[in-house]
């Protein structure tokens, strides 16, 4: 009976013995592909959207590929390969080619030059980026117009990626770009697949600074309007800042408000004109923001408007500054205008020119802001450093506008243009040289409140769909308008019209240097090799051969053991 149970005993602990090889041969076929995290980078998706039914953008979200560089042998298979393609590297022709035959591609990285991240720069960096500029920009052109069926990306260059792609550059100068079979470098974003944003809202925030009534005159007052656009629109929603257009517009009239709201908190300086100031939503889609709050006005606020001035992208200039309108310029209402920058524009030394473009009510494209209120039979001008008016979707937020573009003077000239412009016709001193904003003075243009709003706008992605009605953006405008005018409200209403939106605009891209499957089959040989001779060693040595050979000996059947 002793002897059975100890043979029993043994019987069992070899069996559990072969269990736990049993289970690390199983760890390692479940670790054939063996993975060295190399990075992990913040990355920022290619807008996905939908216009008139038709699909643009990229159109996945989630990647999980081999990485490539632009030196990959001819003829490679690229369908489950991910191109990192630096900017400074960019073959423009190379990627419309890939874009226009419908190419097959795992997904694109692009690696953007950190002096487009940076707020600050010396003048070679702006050199450069004044170069690079021309080439982002028609890259922008070329992807937000395309429909593509892959993930693509943006990232910063830094000491990470840029050792990674020297040696994926290494591998693929060789003929060995990465595979399973050779290894290499895999891109993985594990992010669920976009989906459509629903309802998306634009906000319109309004301030009123009320004029001054002479006594017993029961007529209303005319009134000016001050307006730009605050959102925006770029190939990355992510990175879409806009410094220039219109965060120059938004600081130019935030400064307008504070320095009139000091004249008409002074009732002997208070002017007979109520100004009404209007920061609009849904500027890239139409100006969508800016019709529904024009429609808003009961008729008699309609028809009190005097003309109306929309600030777009007056951040960038050296010497001279557009003014763009729809009537024709004999109008004597826009003669009234120009001549009131042109005397202005004179004294700053600044040159301001005319361009007339008449709208068509058939075509419901509106190239400028100013567009809104001319349907509506509104006198109204639109000041910027832009001579012709952009495409649709473009100009409005792109990945090169950033705060480094920007000159501050650039935006306190255009301050003090505007607001002496307006305060010559509000209190009749046109046609004569009174400065009433001078430099030094107590209503002079206040450069740090210029700058401070100029870097909070530029580190603050505006793209409509986005921005959700109490975004602390919006609040922080609100907040700030109310601080210079009398009264404040907001208008809420939905992006109506062709446009539809995705999220996932940004993710964390994990790299994972992987060897190859030789490699692993190999390692997995020698370690199974090893433990088979380890266990049979162990066996031998503690049971006998004879133990060991019994394990391998197929058991007898049942007749035998009945016999």
């Amino acid at each position: 009976m002793a002897l059975s149970k100890n043979s029993g005993g043994g019987h069992r602990e070899m069996q559990e013995s072969m269990y736990s090889v049993v289970a690390l041969l199983f760890i390692l076929v479940a670790c054939v592909e063996l993975c060295d995290a190399a990075a992990a980078i913040d990355v920022y998706r290619l807008i996905q959207y939908d216009m008139s039914g038709s699909a643009f953008g990229s159109r996945f979200a989630a990647l999980n590929h081999h990485a490539a560089s632009l030196h990959f042998p001819p003829g490679v298979d690229l369908s489950r390969t991910v191109l990192i393609i630096p900017l400074r590297e960019l073959n423009i022709t190379f990627v419309r080619e890939y874009i226009n035959q419908k190419k097959p591609l795992g997904g694109l990285l692009f690696l953007l030059p950190e002096i487009f991240n940076s707020g600050n720069g010396g003048n070679k960096q702006v050199h450069e980026k004044e170069k690079l500029k021309h080439v982002l920009a028609e890259l922008e052109r070329l992807l937000i117009h395309a429909n593509l069926p892959y993930p693509v990306y943006f990232t910063f260059e830094n000491d990470e990626i840029d050792t990674v792609l020297a040696d994926i550059k290494k591998n693929d100068a060789i003929g060995q770009p990465a595979t399973a079979t050779t290894g290499g470098y895999k891109l993985v974003i594990p992010t669920p697949e976009p989906k459509k944003v629903a309802s998306p809202t634009i906000t319109n925030i309004q301030g009123w600074l009320s004029g001054l009534k002479a006594d017993g005159d029961t007529n209303q007052l005319p009134t000016i309007a001050i307006v730009a656009s605050y959102d925006t629109f770029g190939a990355a929603p992510a990175l879409s800042v806009g410094s220039d257009s219109n965060g120059s517009g938004i600081v130019a009239l935030l400064e307008i408000a504070r320095l009139f709201s000091l004249l008409y908190s002074n009732p002997k300086t208070r002017g007979r004109y109520n100004l009404l100031f209007g920061l609009t939503s849904g500027g890239p889609y139409n100006y969508n923001g800016t019709q529904k709050w024009l429609r808003s006005f009961d008729q008699r606020l309609r028809e009190s408007i005097d003309y109306a001035i929309c600030l777009n992208s007056i951040g960038s200039w050296d010497n001279e500054l557009w003014v763009h309108v729809s009537k024709p310029p004999e109008n004597a209402y826009i003669k009234q205008i120009f001549e009131g920058f042109s005397n202005v524009a004179e004294e700053l030394d600044i040159k301001v020119g005319l361009k007339h473009k008449k709208i068509n009510n058939s075509n419901p494209r509106v190239a400028w802001e100013h567009e809104q209120f001319s349907r509506l039979r509104v006198t109204a001008a639109t000041l910027s450093e832009i001579s012709v008016a952009p495409e649709l979707l473009e100009g409005t937020g792109g990945l090169f506008d950033s705060r480094q573009i920007v000159n501050e003077t650039a935006i306190t000239r255009g301050v003090k243009l505007v607001a002496e412009s307006l305060a010559r016709h509000i209190y009749g001193h046109q046609g004569k040289n009174v400065q009433i904003f001078a430099d030094g003075g107590s209503l002079a243009v206040n450069p740090a409140y210029v700058q401070s709003w100029l870097d909070l706008l530029s580190r603050t992605p505006r793209v409509a769909p986005f921005l959700s009605k109490d975004d602390p953006f919006v609040m922080a405008l609100r907040k700030e308008l109310a601080d210079h005018t009398d009264e404040v409200n907001i208008q809420h209403e939905i992006l109506e019209g062709m446009f539809t939106f995705y999220d996932s605009t940004s993710a964390r891209l994990n790299i994972y240097q992987v060897a190859s499957v030789t490699f692993d089959l190999l390692l997995l040989l020698v370690l199974g090799s090893y433990l088979i001779v380890l266990f049979c060693f162990l066996v031998i040595t503690t049971r006998g051969l004879d133990d060991l050979i019994s394990l391998f000996r197929r058991p007898p059947s049942r007749k035998v053991k009945t016999a």
